[in-house]
C-alpha cells in the first residue's frame, strides 16, 4: 500500500451522493425529526450537567471568583471550535462530525485517528457522567433515609486509592474523624467490601442501572430521545434559575476578596474541569443527519447553547463564591453544600433532585453521539457492516448502540472520575484541534461546495504573529519569575499531603517529634502531621519551605525535581513549538482567525492536561492504528474503489 494512500479523500459530493444511496446499499435512512429549538435543547442538555452540579465547586477552589474569567476563556474557545463545526456541518450535513470532515479535510489515516479519538471522548464521557450521577442519587437515596453500602457505590480505583491515602494519614497522626469525607467512603469501601482471596469487590452498581435506563432511551428513538432531553432540559434550567434567585440574596461580597486568590495559576488549574463542562455541543454535529435544515440549524443550535451556559455558569460561579468562602467548595456537590450549610435545607433536596434529572440529560446526548460516529465509520468500510445498521422501526443505529451500552457500562463500574474526566477532555480538545485545522486547510480550495453558513473571514497573518511575540515579551518581563522556573526546571517543593503520605512510618514519628521540639508554638491541630504543615504553608509559603527543608525525611521527597518535574512540562513545550509553527503558517497563508484562535486555544487547554493523560492517549491512538492497519485499510471503501 503506498503511503498517499493512507491519505486519500473523501469528496463531499460523494458523502451526500452516499447518504441519498444508503437505502439501495442496505442501509435505512435515519429520521429527520430536528429542529435549531431542539439542537439547541441537545446542546444545553449535554452542556450542563456534571459541570454546574460537581466539577465547578473543585475549580472555585482553586481559582476564588476569578474562575468566571475561565469559564469566559473556554467558552470563547469552545465557540471557536463551534464556528469550525458549524461550517463543517453546513458544508458536509450528515452524521459523523469531525470524524466525517477530517475524511474531506485530510484524508483517511486522520479521519481513523479522530474517529478513534471520538469513540474516547464519547464513551468516557459517558463514563465521567455516570459516576457522577450515581453519586448525587446515592446522596438523595441517603436523605431519604436508604443507605446503600459504600462498597456498591465507588469504583474499585477510588476505593484502593482512598484506603491506601487514609492509612497513610492516620499513620501520621490524623484522626478518622477528621479526614475528608471522600476518603472516610473509600476507606469504609474498602474494609466492608466483600472479597475473594486478596480481591476486594468494589463497583458502582447505580452507574451501571442509568447507563441501562439511558441506553435503552436511545434504542428506541430519536423523537423519544429528543422528547426526554427537552423535558429535562426545563427541569434543570428552572431549577438553576431558582438556585441563583434565592442563592442571590445570601451572597456577601467580602467573600469575593480576594477574588484571584491564587492568581493565574490557580485559575489554570481548573481547566480540565471547567473545559469538561463545556464538552458535549460537538455531539450535536453527529445528529447532523436527523435534522430537518442542518444547514441553517446546526450553527444556530452550537452558538446558542454555548452563549445561554456561559452566562449561567459565570453567574453560578459568582453566587456560589458569594454565598461561602472558595476555600469550602471542593466538594463533590457544591450547589447543594452551600445551601445546606447556610440551613437551607429544602433546596439542597430540590438541587439533588435536579442534579439526577441533569446528569441524565448529559448522558443521554453523549450516548447518542457514539453509535452514529461508528455507523459512519461502518459506512465507510472502517469498522464491521453490522455497525451501521440501522433498525428497521425505530429508525436508530441499533447494534451500534447496544454495544455503546456494554463499552461505557463495564468500565463505569471500575474506573476513577478523575482519571476519565481527563481523558475525555484530551480527546475533545484533540478532535477541536483537528476540525479547526481542516476548516483552514480547507480555506484556500476552491473544488469544496460551500454550504450556506461561512465562519466570517480576518486576516490572522500579522496579528498571530505580533500576539506571540508580545506574549513572549510579557512573559520575560511582568512574569519573568515563574518563566524563568519553567525553562530552567527548578525544583518545586511538595504539597503537605503529598509530603507526609510519601513518608515512611519511621520519617512521619521523627517529623513530628522534630515539630514538637522545634516549632511547637507553630502547631495547631495537635499530632496531625498533615493538618499542621498545611495550616503553616497556607499562613505562610517561605516558612513552610524553610520547615520542610529543617525536616529529617529523605531529600528526594520533599521537592518534585529532575526529569519527575520535567515531564509534566513536555506537553507545554510541545505547545510553545507548534505555535511557532502556527504563527508562521498564518503569515505565509493569510489564514482565517477565528478558526486559528480555536487551534490555538484548545492546544493550550490539551497543554496544561497532565502528561499522564497524554501518554494513555498516545497508548489509545496506537491501539487505534493497530486496527486501522489489520481490518480498515483494507477493507475501506476507498481502498475497494482503487483495487
Amino acid at each position: 500500500m503506498a503511503f498517499q494512500d493512507l491519505f486519500r479523500k473523501k469528496s463531499v459530493s460523494d458523502i451526500l451522493r452516499q447518504v441519498e444511496n444508503n437505502e439501495a446499499d442496505g442501509h435505512a435512512a435515519l429520521g429527520k425529526h430536528l429542529t435549531a429549538r431542539d439542537l439547541t435543547a441537545f446542546g444545553i442538555a449535554a452542556i450542563i450537567g456534571a459541570g454546574i452540579f460537581s466539577t465547578i465547586g473543585k475549580a472555585s477552589s482553586d481559582g476564588g471568583p476569578a474562575v468566571i474569567f475561565l469559564f469566559i476563556f473556554t467558552a470563547l474557545a469552545c465557540g471557536f471550535a463551534a464556528f469550525a463545526y458549524a461550517e463543517f456541518a453546513s458544508m458536509v450535513p450528515v452524521s459523523g462530525s469531525a470524524y466525517t470532515y477530517s475524511y474531506v479535510a485530510f484524508g483517511e489515516i486522520i479521519a481513523w485517528i479522530i474517529g478513534w479519538a471520538l469513540i474516547m471522548e464519547y464513551a468516557i464521557g459517558n463514563i465521567t457522567v455516570a459516576i457522577s450521577w450515581s453519586d448525587y442519587f446515592t446522596s438523595l437515596l441517603d436523605s431519604g433515609g436508604i443507605n446503600l453500602p459504600q462498597w456498591m457505590q465507588m469504583d474499585y480505583l477510588t476505593a484502593s486509592n482512598g484506603f491506601a491515602d487514609a492509612t497513610k494519614l492516620i499513620e501520621s497522626g490524623k484522626a478518622f474523624a477528621d479526614l475528608d469525607a471522600s476518603v472516610q467512603h473509600a476507606y469504609t469501601a474498602w474494609t466492608t467490601s466483600p472479597t475473594i482471596g486478596s480481591f476486594h469487590f468494589v463497583a458502582d452498581f447505580p452507574a451501571l442501572l442509568i447507563i441501562i435506563i439511558i441506553t435503552a432511551l436511545v434504542y428506541r428513538g430519536m423523537k423519544e430521545s429528543r422528547n426526554a432531553s427537552n423535558l429535562m432540559v426545563a427541569v434543570k434550567l428552572c431549577i438553576i434559575l431558582l438556585v441563583i434567585a434565592v442563592g442571590v440574596f445570601y451572597v456577601d461580597t467580602d467573600n469575593w476578596d480576594p477574588f484571584a486568590p491564587n492568581g493565574v495559576a490557580g485559575v489554570l488549574k481548573g481547566v480540565s474541569a471547567v473545559f469538561f463542562a463545556y464538552i458535549g455541543f460537538d455531539a450535536i454535529s453527529t445528529t447532523a443527519e436527523e435534522c430537518k435544515n442542518p444547514q441553517k440549524d446546526l450553527p444556530k443550535g452550537m452558538m446558542w447553547a454555548i452563549i445561554i451556559c456561559t452566562i449561567l455558569y459565570v453567574i453560578i460561579a459568582l453566587v456560589l463564591t458569594g454565598m461561602v468562602k472558595y476555600s469550602e467548595l471542593n466538594v463533590g456537590d457544591p450547589l447543594a453544600f452551600v445551601f445546606d450549610k447556610l440551613d437551607l435545607k429544602w433546596m439542597s433536596g430540590i438541587i439533588a433532585v435536579s442534579a439526577v434529572v441533569a446528569m441524565a440529560s448529559v448522558l443521554l446526548v453523549f450516548q447518542m453521539g457514539q453509535p452514529r460516529i461508528w455507523m459512519s465509520m461502518s459506512r465507510d468500510g472502517l469498522l464491521p457492516k453490522r455497525y451501521s445498521r440501522v433498525h428497521p422501526k425505530f429508525k436508530t443505529p441499533s447494534y451500534a448502540t447496544i454495544v455503546t451500552g456494554f463499552v461505557v457500562a463495564v468500565p463505569a463500574l471500575f474506573l476513577n472520575l478523575t482519571m476519565v474526566t481527563d481523558l475525555c477532555s484530551i480527546g475533545t480538545l484533540f478532535a477541536f484541534v483537528l476540525v479547526c485545522a481542516g476548516v483552514l486547510t480547507l480555506q484556500n480550495r476552491t473544488d469544496i461546495p460551500r454550504g450556506k453558513f461561512r465562519i466570517p473571514y480576518v486576516n490572522s497573518q500579522f496579528i498571530v504573529p505580533l500576539a506571540l511575540v508580545a506574549g513572549l515579551i510579557f512573559a520575560f518581563t511582568y512574569n519573568s519569575k515563574q518563566t524563568m522556573a519553567f525553562i530552567t526546571n527548578e525544583a518545586k517543593m511538595n504539597d503537605s499531603k503529598t509530603l507526609v503520605t510519601s513518608m515512611t512510618k519511621e520519617e512521619v514519628a521523627a517529623s513530628a517529634q522534630f515539630l514538637k521540639q522545634e516549632h511547637e508554638s507553630k502547631l495547631t491541630s495537635g499530632t496531625d502531621l498533615e493538618a499542621n504543615l498545611s495550616a503553616i504553608s497556607k499562613n505562610d509559603e517561605s516558612q513552610y519551605i524553610s520547615l520542610v527543608n529543617e525536616l529529617p525525611v529523605r531529600e528526594q521527597i520533599k521537592y518534585e525535581s529532575g526529569f519527575d518535574l520535567f515531564k509534566h512540562k513536555i506537553p507545554m513545550w510541545i505547545f510553545f513549538v507548534v505555535l511557532v509553527g502556527l504563527a508562521i503558517w498564518a503569515f505565509r497563508q493569510k489564514l482565517s482567525l477565528i478558526p486559528m484562535l480555536g487551534l490555538i486555544s484548545c492546544l493550550y487547554m490539551m497543554a496544561e492536561l497532565s502528561v499522564w493523560n497524554w501518554l494513555y492517549f498516545s497508548i489509545w491512538l496506537l491501539i487505534g492504528l493497530s486496527i486501522y492497519f489489520g481490518f480498515s485499510r483494507k477493507n475501506s471503501k476507498l481502498n475497494l474503489k482503487t483495487v
